[in-house]
């Protein structure tokens, strides 16, 4: 048995867009630097495949948080842990695991706000949200390699994408080829799950050399022009302004910070732009006259000045919101 309190281990990747919102989520929540270790793991490399990692997260999802049980925190009995690797229930995990009522033993004095919404209409808005953005068919992943619209910036993705997919790719390779050398003993399971990635990886490099080009851009077009459209519109239609919930952060606008980051660096933009920057980047992103309502009015309003307040699209003032806060700020730095 350990004589230490045991921690809670995250094992992320800094370009790993939901790793982002877990290190958005932990900031906000005002977990203190030594209470959650952070443990990279390089997908570019395709660590997450490998047979350590699989017994933490067997379908290789990152990120994934290893935390100790509440009946072994205790430093004189032996640690149990489990792992999540699903966002959504991570960073609710999170949001509950330090608050006012919780068993945590924290070292940090910062406040500890709910980030869970405080209604049951606000928590449908907020459900729905998150579903929209977490859907499979605009994951980040699938956004980034549908990036390319016609053949020149396909090949354009393809300097940047092939490196990465062969690396993963060889990964995979590796660990079957010790399996059938015995260096490795695995399941049959975890040996399919790695065939089914290593095709999924071939069919993405195949596009690169060449193949179903046409079948490529008609599908990244589709996504582009047809489903992020629509995604932003249903978003937009539950948001209320500046974050979602209105004048709170929430547990929703953890999850679109991130995403919408990811969407603005597909656009060419940063987290460093302005929200009216950011926003006009994606819409140009997508094409075909797509535009933001322009239909959130600020409420402050300041007696020494006599500038009205001017109308923006609820994403920039909600992008602006986000990128003055501390959180932001640690986690983007750079």
């Amino acid at each position: 048995m350990s004589s230490a309190i045991p921690k809670a281990v995250l094992y992320y990747n800094p370009q790993s867009v939901w790793s982002s919102a877990v290190l958005l989520a932990l900031n906000e929540k005002g977990y203190g630097e030594d209470e959650v270790d952070l443990r990279v793991v390089d997908i570019n490399k395709g660590e997450e495949f490998s047979p350590t990692f699989l017994r933490l997260s067997p379908k290789a999802m990152v990120p994934t948080l290893v935390a100790p049980l509440r009946g072994s925190l205790a430093s004189d009995v032996a640690s149990r842990f489990k792992a999540i690797s699903d966002t959504k229930a991570l960073i609710e995990f999170l949001d509950k695991s330090r608050s006012a009522s919780s068993h945590t033993h924290t070292t940090s004095s910062a406040p500890a706000p709910s980030l869970s919404p405080a209604t049951v209409a606000f928590a449908t808005a907020s459900s729905k949200i998150i579903d929209y953005i977490q859907a499979d068919e605009v994951s980040p992943d699938h956004l980034q390699y549908l990036n390319a619209r016609d053949q020149a910036s396909l090949q354009e993705l393809g300097k940047s994408l092939v490196p990465i997919l062969e690396s993963r790719r060889a990964a995979i390779v590796e660990y079957l080829t010790e399996c059938e050398h015995e260096t490795i003993r695995m399941s049959e399971k975890t040996k399919a799950f790695w065939r089914e990635k290593q095709a999924e990886v071939d069919t993405a490099l195949s596009v690169f050399s060449g193949n179903d080009i046409d079948g490529y851009l008609s599908r990244s077009r589709n996504t582009w022009e047809i489903t992020i459209p629509g995604v932003l519109t249903r978003v937009n239609e539950e948001f209320i302004g500046p974050y979602a919930l209105g004048d709170q952060v929430s547990i929703a606008d953890i999850h679109l910070s991130a995403w919408l980051s990811h969407l603005v660096r597909l656009a060419g933009g940063g987290p460093s732009d302005n929200g009216d920057v950011a926003i006009k980047r994606v819409e140009k992103h997508i094409g075909n006259g797509f535009v933001f309502p322009v239909d959130f009015l600020p409420s402050a309003f300041s007696p020494f000045t006599e500038e009205k307040a001017v109308a923006r699209s609820k994403l920039a003032a909600f992008w602006d919101a986000m990128k003055s806060r501390s959180s932001w700020k640690k986690v983007y730095a750079s």
